[in-house]
């Protein structure tokens, strides 16, 4: 049966090709220069770890662009803040590319962090076009695109920074963005159903959402699930060092397996969202990622672990947090239609700040040499809060909305 807001939908909604590209650029820059930071300290004249803010600093940012970019595209439109920030990303990226000292450099990397805004809209743009289940399957797809690009980000930016300089890297993210732009200007048509200014401050839009106990059970559910991937992504080379005699090529080979994993999870998002519930599908997800984790610690603990059975148990947390992303973003957004933006930019934050509050303490707990069953149990340990969210999730979804 469809509802009334299923059947005002745009009836020719963007392509899915268009969302699959604004998920992809928004995480590109993350990585993708990570191999020549060394030569941009050279040619700035500056030290390393100058250059190095340029990392914390553009999550920082990135975190402060999902938080207002949805709030934004509920209140403007999803398209006027698709073509802001692809606007602001080109003219930064040209910046970064042209940057004559380091404080030039950092500035215009900070402001890169607009193209953040774009995953969050194209998440609420494809809910915007479809429905609930079709809408966790394309979400599933467009994530697939957004894991890949922080995979293939350090060969390209390593390759360009080889070839043509490191500035090159930051022509190349300009070009992309131009073209994203173009693209977004004829093919990026408003989705909102109902955009406009009169719908009270930003602050009470949070408000609202913060008192929803299913905001709350869908982005701790997220938040845990993204600890668990930064407690891996920190901890693995720690444990793991010795047992690959320091090949630095070997550990980024095997640690891949991870994101390839959320791709394969996010595929599965796509082919199972039209056929179960969304809470069940949340559900299966974290119990896929605690039982893998389990069945590593089991082997950890018994006995003397190589590295591929331990990257093929941690491969799950990719898995399930392929699954659990488009179920998650599809969750926050379905308790209010009018704040649907707000819902998944403000969940996001808050994912990325619960998840890195989780890394860092699990970081008081590890150093290198730890044992590799000590990194499992901490992972493990993440993974099941997320699970206990999960299910809260289900639960909440049971009762009938006020």
């Amino acid at each position: 049966m469809t509802s009334p807001v299923d059947a005002q939908k745009p009836a020719d909604p963007p392509p899915r090709s268009v969302f699959v590209a604004m998920a992809a650029l928004s995480v590109l820059p993350v990585t993708v220069y990570l191999p020549v930071l060394p030569d941009i300290a050279e040619a700035l004249g500056t030290g390393f770890a100058l250059v190095n803010l340029s990392i914390a600093g553009y999550a920082v940012a990135t975190a402060m662009v999902e938080a207002v970019s949805g709030a934004l595209s509920d209140r403007y439109g999803r398209r006027p803040v698709v073509l802001a920030s692809v606007s602001v990303f080109v003219v930064a990226s040209v910046g970064c590319a042209l940057a004559p000292n380091i404080v030039v450099f950092l500035v215009c990397r900070m402001f890169q962090a607009a193209i953040a805004a774009c995953f969050s809209v194209a998440m609420v743009a494809i809910r915007d076009t479809s429905d609930d289940r079709d809408a966790v399957r394309r979400i599933g797809f467009a994530s697939m695109g957004w894991a890949l690009a922080p995979m293939v980000g350090p060969a390209l930016g390593g390759a360009l920074g080889a070839l043509l300089g490191w500035r090159s890297i930051f022509a190349a993210l300009a070009v992309l963005g131009g073209v994203l732009l173009l693209v977004a200007v004829r093919r990026m048509e408003e989705t909102s159903l109902h955009p406009g200014p009169g719908r009270g401050s930003f602050a009470s839009s949070f408000r609202k959402l913060l008192g929803s106990p299913r905001f709350w059970a869908y982005t701790l559910c997220m938040a845990c699930s993204t600890g668990t991937l930064y407690v891996f992504l920190g901890g693995a080379p720690l444990v793991m060092s010795g047992h690959l005699g320091g090949s630095s090529a070997a550990l980024g080979f095997y640690m891949a397996m991870v994101p390839g994993g959320f791709i394969l999870g996010s595929y599965l998002a796509g082919v199972v969202a039209s056929r179960l519930f969304r809470s069940h599908v949340l559900v299966c997800a974290r119990v896929l990622t605690c039982g893998g984790l389990l069945a590593g610690l089991v082997l950890a603990t018994s006995y003397e672990i190589s590295p591929l059975p331990f990257f093929v148990s941690c491969m799950f947390i990719g898995m399930g947090n392929g699954l659990t992303t488009p179920v998650v973003t599809m969750g926050v957004m379905s308790e209010r239609d009018d704040l649907a933006g707000s819902a998944v930019g403000l969940s996001g934050a808050v994912s990325i700040g619960g998840g890195a509050a989780i890394s860092s303490s699990a970081g008081l707990l590890l150093g290198a040499g730890s044992p590799v069953r000590d990194l499992l149990a901490l992972v493990l340990a993440s993974a099941s809060l997320a699970l206990v969210a999960a299910l809260f999730a289900a639960l909440v979804d049971r009762e009938p909305r006020a």
